[in-house]
């Protein structure tokens, strides 16, 4: 990596964007960070009925938002989730971060069903019809959609500059949103929750893609900060 210290851009949801900066700068991290999001969460409005269900799957943390908490199971992707989850009374246990983990976590603990499967408008994992085929019913609840949105110019104007810039990428879906806008003339290290995240960036040239040690937000923090180190 250059000399020069690079800037950090964060393409998440605002919210989750302020999350993650705030967590590299309690990690001593001082390099300069722009947030773009190039996803917007917008309610659908949908109804949610939990009469009938004995529990619920959360494949994120705005999945959680969108739904008022109740004393109930509830199956989370991930540890973040969970916490959310907790905090508005469900009892929630962590799956490891991605669809295929929670499949497994679900279909491990052989729920009665029905559950309720709240989710955005894209998802990945096919978790219920999945989940029903084996014997737990499983519905679903289309809560938001995840619009996209357009780099801002002060986050073009970083990415077509000469000095290297930092993209943390937490989904396929923000990593090919990320793709489609380039390519981009400054060097591009990218830091991805996964493998199918690296993946998603297709032939978008990048000098460096660093997959974080765990899917959290606290390990792919960890891998920014050791680009940096490296740099």
């Amino acid at each position: 990596m250059a000399d020069v210290t690079p800037l950090i851009l964060l393409t998440r949801p605002l919210a989750d964007a302020e999350r993650f900066a705030g967590l590299l700068a309690e990690m001593g991290i001082t390099a300069e960070v722009e947030k773009s999001p190039i996803v917007e969460i917008v309610p659908t409005k949908a109804v949610v009925d939990l009469l009938d269900v004995t529990g619920v799957i959360f494949s994120s943390r705005n999945a959680v938002a969108a739904v008022a908490g109740h004393d109930r199971p509830a199956w989370c992707v991930g540890d973040a989730t969970a916490a959310a989850a907790r905090a508005k009374g469900w009892r929630a246990v962590a799956a490891d971060g991605d669809a295929e983990s929670l499949y497994a976590r679900v279909l491990a603990d052989a729920p009665q069903g029905p559950l309720l499967h709240i989710r955005g408008e894209v998802a990945r994992g096919d978790l219920a019809e999945r989940l029903t085929k084996v014997g737990i019913e499983t519905r679903e609840a289309v809560l938001y959609r995840q619009a996209p949105l357009l780099l801002s110019d002060r986050a073009k104007q970083a990415l077509m500059r000469e000095n290297p810039v930092i993209v943390p990428l937490f989904s396929p879906r923000a990593a090919e949103q990320f793709a489609a806008q380039g390519p981009y003339q400054a060097p591009l290290h990218v830091v991805a929750m996964s493998a199918a995240v690296a993946e998603a960036l297709g032939s978008l040239p990048v000098e460096t893609v660093v997959l974080a040690e765990k899917k959290e937000a606290e390990a792919m923090a960890k891998a920014v900060a050791g680009l940096l180190d490296a740099g």
